[in-house]
């Protein structure tokens, strides 16, 4: 016997999980985006011609690769945490305060990778 849920959407994007929750939707997203990026760099080898090149010249944007970095970034750091919580049960107990560890960590290194990609966009490095 299944279960039901009568949740609407805009119940559902009203929960209030806080950190928890955040990092699994960001969890979430970078997952997919670390699939359409391998699925148009794919589809670009595959192609070549004029589309090729399209797809090329998509993954190659630095605004792709920002959202490509926070996406490989932000998932490998959570599933640090993630794997350091499944090792060490007893820290669980202290979950929120890993993410906020995890936090500390993924801002300033996404933020020098993005310094980085926009000055060599802008320098045409």
């Amino acid at each position: 016997m299944g279960m039901t849920r009568n949740v609407s959407l805009f119940k559902a994007l009203g929960y209030k999980g806080k950190g928890p929750f955040l990092t699994f939707i960001l969890h979430r997203i970078g997952g997919i985006g670390m699939a359409v990026f391998i699925a148009v760099h794919v589809l670009a080898s595959f192609m070549g011609g004029p589309a090729g090149r399209f797809l090329n010249d998509i993954y190659e944007s630095w605004p792709f690769q920002i959202f490509i970095y926070f996406c490989v970034m932000f998932h490998a750091i959570n599933g640090l945490r993630i794997t350091i919580l499944d090792l060490w049960p007893k820290l669980l107990e202290y979950q929120r305060e890993a993410i906020w560890v995890e936090f500390a960590v993924f801002i300033p290194l996404y933020a020098f990778s993005v310094y980085v990609i926009v000055s060599n966009a802008l320098t045409g490095g």
